[in-house]
């Protein structure tokens, strides 16, 4: 454990990106393209306010591409887990789009598109990059819609994607988050408002036969993470600050599946570097074998969570960064580097014992009425396009 908190003791700035001061957008999602053989350039993309994705070079942060084709925002980004050049995007607009980051053309080149009526706020994409899942903000029916991702299947007469079908009856509210397993191409979770988690082997032909196991947190899901040796177990934050953990292995015994269980980890956790307004997401570090939680505080400070059987301890803060709310991070266990972005449209590259070669500190992007957003927004009024 000693060098586990060194790890997160000796995170410094090394890089920030470079915006515009007068830019107000908000960073409000964040992925990183795997490290593949024969490739040198690790990429960082985000999801913007404006409902644009931004591409940058991860160890410089600087802009390398900037894809613009989405009509409401964006609710989610993911890298292909086996190419090294698409990236994909799903929006309230209804369609899941896929970009080549290393093509010269900022046009999609394929879009996968939903039925009437769909709003997209959470998808993700199977390991062996097969199928792709988006969740649907409620109207009348929440679904979880499935693609075939494979170029030339289900294409309709526009060269759009069409969905090979929907789970429409284990949810009845906003499908919030979508998240495949790490290595099982058919084991998918999904969280909604509705307060549940279930899981999912979607090889099996029916939406029944499918369903594997229903976890409740009795509150609104806001993040799903697969944890543990072989990713056995699966653990949700909750937008008022919940934390479940529940251990999938002892589905079929007496054991009891739920590891941890807080409801409100603003309330159950005090720490003398600070309060906790809400939690972000969760990692689970397989070299260190444990599950660490992020949260943080609406004017940028972040604090490292620890995850044991007696639920969560503060381990580490980090401030001198963000001046907002943090709204998303990647932890690489590679190198023990974070990236993190948020409501004060920056992005930053924390690594250990790093020296910023840019001294600048960047004033708040922050407007005042905006402090207590939320973190996600579901209102389809909000985003209505205009057709």
């Amino acid at each position: 454990m000693e060098q586990i908190e060194r790890w997160f003791n000796n995170l410094r700035i090394a890089k920030r990106s470079t915006q515009k001061t007068e830019d107000l957008t908000y960073l409000l999602d964040i992925d990183c393209l795997k490290s593949l053989t024969g490739q040198s350039n690790q990429l960082v993309a985000v999801s913007c306010s404006n409902h644009s994705v931004r591409v940058y070079n991860k160890q410089t942060l600087t802009l390398v591409q900037q894809f613009q084709g989405h009509s409401a925002p964006i609710s989610g980004i993911r890298f292909a887990q086996t190419s090294g050049q698409l990236l994909y995007s799903a929006s309230c607009d209804g369609t899941v789009k896929c970009w080549d980051v290393r093509s010269s053309s900022t046009n999609a080149v394929q879009t996968y598109k939903g039925y009437p009526n769909n709003a997209f706020i959470s998808f993700d994409i199977s390991c062996n990059d097969l199928v792709i899942c988006a969740g649907t903000e409620k109207i009348e029916d929440a679904f979880m819609v499935f693609w075939d991702a494979r170029s030339g299947t289900n294409v309709d007469s526009s060269g759009g994607r069409e969905p090979l079908g929907v789970y429409s009856e284990t949810h009845n509210n906003d499908i919030t988050q979508v998240r495949f397993h790490p290595s099982n191409p058919n084991m998918v979770a999904s969280g909604s408002t509705d307060g549940l988690v279930n899981i999912f082997d979607i090889s099996q032909e029916t939406e029944d036969d499918a369903l594997l196991a229903t976890c409740n947190s009795d509150s609104s899901v806001s993040f799903v993470e697969w944890s543990g040796k072989e990713q056995k177990q699966i653990f949700c934050i909750t937008y008022d600050g919940g934390f479940f953990l529940w251990d999938l292995a002892h589905l079929h015994s007496d054991e009891p599946i739920t590891l941890v269980k807080i409801q409100d980890a603003k309330e159950t956790l005090k720490f003398d570097s600070g309060n906790l307004d809400y939690l972000i997401g969760g990692f689970y570090h397989e070299k260190a074998e444990k599950l660490f939680v992020l949260g943080g505080t609406h004017v940028g400070k972040l604090h490292f969570l620890n995850c044991d059987a007696d639920g969560l301890a503060h381990m580490h803060t980090l401030q001198d960064g963000h001046s907002a709310t943090v709204r998303a991070f990647y932890w690489n266990s590679e190198d023990n580097s974070l990236l993190t972005c948020g409501e004060d449209a920056q992005l930053f590259l924390w690594k250990p014992n790093a020296t910023e070669t840019t001294t600048e500190k960047k004033t708040s992007m922050k407007l005042p009425s905006d402090v207590h957003r939320k973190m996600r927004v579901h209102s389809k009024n909000a985003y209505k396009s205009k057709k």
